[in-house]
Order: C-alpha cells, then structure tokens, then sequence
C-alpha cells in the first residue's frame, strides 16, 4: 500500500510504500476512495518531535470499501461501503488502504458522492456527541430551549448547527465572522448568527431572547470563557472543544449550577471504552438522515488526489482558520 506520512514537524509529507495491513478480530480493511482534512491533523503534525525514522500517517475522516474483515467482525462484510473517523492512536487515512474496528465505523450514505461523504464523519461524531452525549440534549424534552453554538461555519459548526435544529429542535444563535460564512450559517438552519470577533454578551443580549441553556464553544475557549459564563441560563451547561492555555475559574459557574464540559471524539476508541459502539450507531443514523434529505453534507471544495503537494496546501488553509465547511482529497494514486 502507498501513504503519505510526516518524519517531523516542520517538512512536507513524503509518499512511501509499505505491507499491506491484514485484517485480523474487528477490524476492517479499507481500500479508500475519499478523506477530508480537519485541524486536529495539523495539530498532531505540530507535536511531532524530532526526526521520526518511521514516518507518521495522519488523517482521521473517509471513505472507502471494504476489502476484507478480520475473523471476529458483526457488522460488516468484504465490498461494504463505509465512512468512519478512526483512531487517533493508530495510522491515519493518508493512504491507500486503512486498518479500523468495526466498533467505530458506519455504512456510507447511498445518495452522496465519496467526497460528500469523506466530509462528514470526524464532525458528525464530535457534534453528535457534543450535543447528545455531553450536553444531553433531547429534542422531545428541550424543543424550544436555546443553543449558543460559538464557531458555526466550519466543519463541526456546520453539522451541529443542522442537529441541533433537526434532532435537538433547538434555537439556534451561532457565530460567524465574515458576510460568506454569516450566510453559510443561515443556509443550515440558523435562526441568529452573531460575530465572535465583537462582544458576544452584547450581541445576544440584544436579541431580546431567553439566555442560552446550552453554550457549544467550537473556537477559543480562552476568548469567549467569560462571555460563556456570564451568558449561560442558570442550570445550563457548556461544552468545548477546544483546549485551552490559560486558567478558568470555575466557581463563577457556581451560583448558576451551570456545567462545563470537554468532547474529544477520540475518547471511545482511545480508551476503548465498553460503549464504543455507540460511533457506528450514530455514523448509521447520521448517513440515514443524510439520504433522507433532513441533514446536507458540509462539504465545500475537493483539493485534488491525495498527493504531498495537495496535503501541504489543504493545512495551510486550515491554519487560516477561514474554512467554511470542509476540504476533500480523493484517493492516492495507488499505481
């Protein structure tokens, strides 16, 4: 198989050879057709350190078929079309071909494109989560009920602000900062879009809206902590996922009962948890509504193949922090 990987932080991708992983228990085999890039693989690339002999395979969102399952595997079967964000422990999808548990892989949506679905998974999980799973919304009890989802056109903004208002039944205020993305955000179901670069405090209160039961911080926490504290509903709870480099206190949550909260995608299969599962019953349900019409992928542009040139300039555009949605490459030249 052919993969592109990093020896260290500061040089471009180098495209190797190497065995073709065998699939053995869960896992699944892989032959992939689309990936999509997100910060995450510029953050890991940053903390490579030192000069790596063996070079590191970043990349945690595609699509693919699969071309063969190891001997304990429920879910699947050989020519399976799949998507999935994988294991940040383990080899990425800059590649051919890609090694993943069954546990944390969904069936491909059937009326997407490869490059519309590569687009969805990593952000699909994080919102689902975020929202589901950490702020424990249910759309049959909290219809109604407001979300503050800071960061809304990019890629996780763009899935979580379509579940909230499909799923949650939430009102949805977000946050842009440009006219193009202020739109984006509006095209996905937004009721209100605010600007994170002005005083989000200001800006909601004005809206003349109960304050937000729920606060989604998907950009600095370290900017907006103090709004988010100050605008939480008494009782709400707050979830980011964005680490931060300055200290919080979170006694000014206090009086409000308020909750923080951190999602990390990766948790599950990181520490293999006893409900992993739970990433490939979402990724089913999330490629339902996608062919159902309810949810629209976040996919924007497609890059090229899957090329050291092409992932360079594919980081770069993520370092803008300017992306609205998500970038695509297709499949490496495996020739």
């Amino acid at each position: 198989m052919k993969a592109l990987g990093f020896n260290s932080n500061d040089t471009a991708p180098i495209l190797f050879e190497q065995e073709t992983p065998v699939a053995t228990g869960r896992n699944l085999l892989i032959k992939i057709e689309a990936i999509a890039v997100n910060p995450v693989d510029t953050k890991i690339k940053a903390n490579i350190t030192g000069i790596s002999s063996s070079p590191k395979i970043l990349g945690w969102d595609a699509t693919g078929t699969i071309v063969s399952v190891g001997n304990d595997v429920e879910l699947f079967k050989c020519g399976d079309k799949v998507f999935y964000a994988g294991d940040v422990t383990r080899p990425g999808c800059y590649a051919s071909h890609q090694l993943v548990d069954e546990r944390i892989v969904g069936h491909a949506p059937a009326s997407l494109t490869a490059e519309q679905t590569a687009a969805m998974p990593l952000t699909s999980i994080t919102a689902w989560e975020a929202l589901f799973s950490r702020l424990k919304i249910a759309g049959d009890i909290d219809a109604g009920k407001n979300i503050l989802i800071i960061g809304g056109a990019g890629g996780v903004g763009s899935i979580a602000i379509q579940l909230a208002k499909v799923i949650g039944k939430l009102n949805v205020i977000t946050t842009a900062s440009r006219t193009e993305s202020e739109q984006w955000c509006h095209k996905l179901g937004a009721d209100n879009v605010l600007n994170h670069h002005s005083d989000l405090v200001v800006q909601y209160r004005a809206l003349g809206i109960d304050d937000p039961d729920y606060i989604l911080c998907l950009n600095n926490t370290d900017r907006h902590f103090k709004a988010m504290a100050e605008l939480i509903a008494p009782q709400g709870m707050i979830c980011s996922i964005v680490g931060t480099q300055e200290k919080h206190d979170l006694d000014c949550l206090k009086s409000k009962s308020a909750g923080f909260v951190w999602e990390f995608m990766f948790t599950r299969p990181m520490f293999k948890t006893s409900d992993m599962i739970t990433q490939h019953h979402l990724l089913n349900k999330v490629a339902q509504l996608l062919d159902d019409g309810q949810l629209t992928s976040t996919y924007t542009s497609t890059i090229g193949p899957i090329s050291s040139d092409n992932i360079v300039k594919a980081h770069k555009q993520l370092l803008t922090g300017s992306t609205i949605g998500k970038l695509v490459l297709t499949a490496i030249n495996d020739e």
